[in-house]
């Protein structure tokens, strides 16, 4: 495919717009994989070249929350390896199913997490110390392992599926955030390295568009940890009802 350069400069834009959104509580890839699909990819291979491209975004998000302190390295290490397993998995069955199909099961959760957030004002404000039965546990992985096959099967709204996760087992925001990242670097890798396999990613927009992602990360991630929880909270349901509205409308656009 030879280079659209007036498309790549929309996408080099938007990427930098979702990067920086997706920094701070996720839902950047509600910008980025409509962009990379109105540029003409393939629905496999934009959402490809959005797992390349937000490989080095959430990277570089990771490394800024883990010089702050905001990465719990000890304990995402048991997760980590879950999520990479799920998002595998899901990754290799985008050319096989739809990704469509998850839409209907995606808006439900949304609105579940958005509502949740909504009423319970002060969760996620301050870190909580829980101790966790081997039963919730093993419901905490299962959940963090089906997040990271949706990410891999699709992928817009899964970082803050991992923040509301994060907020269940306890973290305050900054801390949901900071793991978060960790969590959606890995599923990121884990489809990315399916879909080279696969030959789906298109280098000549994701490495760019990743480049330029680097700095809305950094930006972003600074922006987060300077504003604190309480504006990460609100931020948190803006970008989730967003998402909703958004995929209300693709999806019922689409019937």
């Amino acid at each position: 495919m030879d280079i659209d350069l007036l498309s790549l400069t929309i996408l080099l834009v938007l990427g930098f717009i979702a990067s920086f959104l997706n920094a701070i509580v996720g839902g950047g890839g509600l910008i980025s994989l409509p962009a990379l699909m109105a540029v003409g990819l393939p629905p496999s291979t934009a959402i490809a070249t959005n797992k390349l491209a937000n490989t080095i975004s959430n990277g570089t998000s990771m490394l800024t929350f883990l010089r702050a302190g905001k990465v719990d390295v000890k304990k995402n290490r048991k997760i980590i390896p879950f999520i990479f397993i799920g998002s595998f998995i899901g990754a290799y069955t985008v050319h096989l199913v739809s990704p469509a199909i998850l839409k209907p099961l995606m808006l439900v959760m949304l609105v579940l997490v958005t509502s949740y957030t909504v009423f319970k004002k002060d969760w996620g404000q301050q870190p909580e110390e829980r101790i966790l039965s081997t039963r919730k546990k093993i419901i905490f992985v299962g959940a963090f392992a089906a997040v990271g096959f949706y990410d891999g099967f699709f992928g817009p709204g899964t970082g803050s599926f991992f923040i509301f996760i994060l907020l269940m087992m306890g973290n305050d925001f900054l801390q949901a955030a900071g793991n978060a990242k960790a969590f959606n670097f890995t599923s990121n890798l884990a489809a990315l390295a399916m879909f080279l396999l696969l030959g789906k990613v298109n280098f000549l927009y994701g490495l760019p568009m990743g480049f330029v992602m680097i700095f809305g990360a950094i930006l972003g991630s600074k922006f987060a940890l300077k504003r604190g929880t309480k504006m990460m909270r609100t931020i948190f349901i803006i970008m989730t009802c967003i998402l909703i509205v958004k995929n209300t409308w693709d999806y019922f656009s689409s019937h």
